[in-house]
């Protein structure tokens, strides 16, 4: 007799992700959104110090970083939660608090794993479709028409968007929170990608957290420190969602090594990203002019350090582009994975001056191949 799994999984597929550039031999991965600059030189004493302590389980607790992240943003530690990076915070909201029937409403384009984590629970997904037109900005007055005549479990805001690249303003996403709240809606925001951003002093919410009871930020320390090799990530949100939270997730997620880099990278290396930001500010600058002056693809500047652009224009689709990309030694991201809307857009991200050049003239051979057609 077959095994047949539950019908939330009965159709669903996986989902696709960037990131893959190092299974190919010799080319530079700019399909992934990371520091280039990768992580502190010193965090490698970090980890040899603490591989001598694998030889017994880890806190399960994680006592100590959670109370590195939570004096660095000066919450209490019952406002902070672990996680094998942000993507196991994705998958423990749904997990506590959705139950079939439920119904989401999330941004399209979009990270994937929002989706397909609630649909797992047994959630209904509703899209709002982020419009070229309105530079894929959320139209936060659409987004309270619809938050306020549909019953919502939750709302998702991904701030900057994956893989828009936009930062939405921090005083209309707490309207949007103000409003959930009095709705008994949650608000799921993932700030995962806004430490390497010059704004995101000015724009996290992170602060906020002990104000509202339906917040829930999804952070991690993948992108800002380079480091997705090793999982750690975290969620802020009152004590009673962190407490539901900590209920599902997987037991011992944060290896020794991984707290022990936590909590190093919090206490002491937080100004790293920082100066990565301002670095990768101006290198957007000149990518984005040296791009231009060739005819390929790139927009408005990008609000933070990556770019999702489409290349429809030049008669082609992404996995096209990507391909030509390649002949260069050159990974980006084909962005069909987001939805049939997106199979003429590409992602790509902004790195430090030797592998910008290298992106540029991959991009002229990608151009040149295009004329020459």
């Amino acid at each position: 007799m077959q095994i047949v799994p539950r019908e939330e999984l009965r159709n669903l597929p996986k989902t696709v992700h960037g990131g893959q550039g190092w299974r190919l031999t010799g080319v530079e991965d700019f399909s992934q959104n990371l520091n280039p600059l990768g992580p502190p030189p010193e965090m490698k004493d970090e980890i040899l110090g603490a591989i001598s302590e694998i030889g017994h389980y880890p806190d399960a607790s994680n006592e100590v970083p959670k109370k590195a992240v939570a004096g660095y943003f000066g919450l209490r530690p019952e406002n902070v939660v672990m996680g094998a990076g942000s993507s196991e915070i994705i998958r423990n909201f749904p997990a506590a608090f959705m139950v079939p029937g439920d119904r989401v409403l999330m941004m399209r384009p979009s990270f994937a794993e929002y989706a397909q984590q609630c649909r797992i629970a047994g959630a209904s997904v509703d899209f709002m479709d982020l419009l070229p037109e309105n530079d894929f900005r959320i139209d936060f007055e659409q987004l309270s028409q619809s938050i306020r005549s549909t019953g919502y479990k939750a709302v998702y805001i991904c701030n900057p968007n994956n893989p828009t690249g936009r930062i939405e303003d921090k005083e209309k996403i707490l309207g949007i929170v103000r409003e959930c709240e009095d709705l008994g809606t949650a608000v799921f925001l993932d700030e995962t990608l806004l430490g390497l951003s010059t704004e995101a002093a000015s724009t996290t919410l992170s602060k906020y957290v002990g104000k509202f009871s339906n917040l829930l930020i999804a952070d991690s320390l993948t992108k800002s420190f380079a480091i997705p090799g090793m999982r750690i990530g975290f969620g802020l949100s009152s004590p009673e969602i962190v407490a539901e939270l900590e209920k599902v997730q997987l037991p011992w997620n944060l290896g020794t090594v991984e707290q022990a880099v936590a909590a190093y990278l919090v206490e002491y290396r937080m100004d790293y990203p920082d100066v990565v930001a301002r670095e990768l500010k101006a290198e957007s600058s000149y990518l984005h002019a040296r791009l231009e002056d060739i005819g390929f693809p790139v927009g408005e500047v990008s609000d933070s350090f990556f770019y999702f652009v489409s290349v429809e224009d030049l008669g082609i689709t992404g996995e096209e582009m990507k391909r030509l990309m390649l002949k260069g030694s050159v990974m980006i991201r084909d962005c069909a994975s987001f939805g049939d809307r997106f199979k003429g857009y590409i992602r790509y991200c902004v790195k430090n001056r030797p592998s910008n050049n290298k992106f540029i003239a991959a991009a002229e051979g990608a151009m040149d191949s295009l004329r020459g057609r």
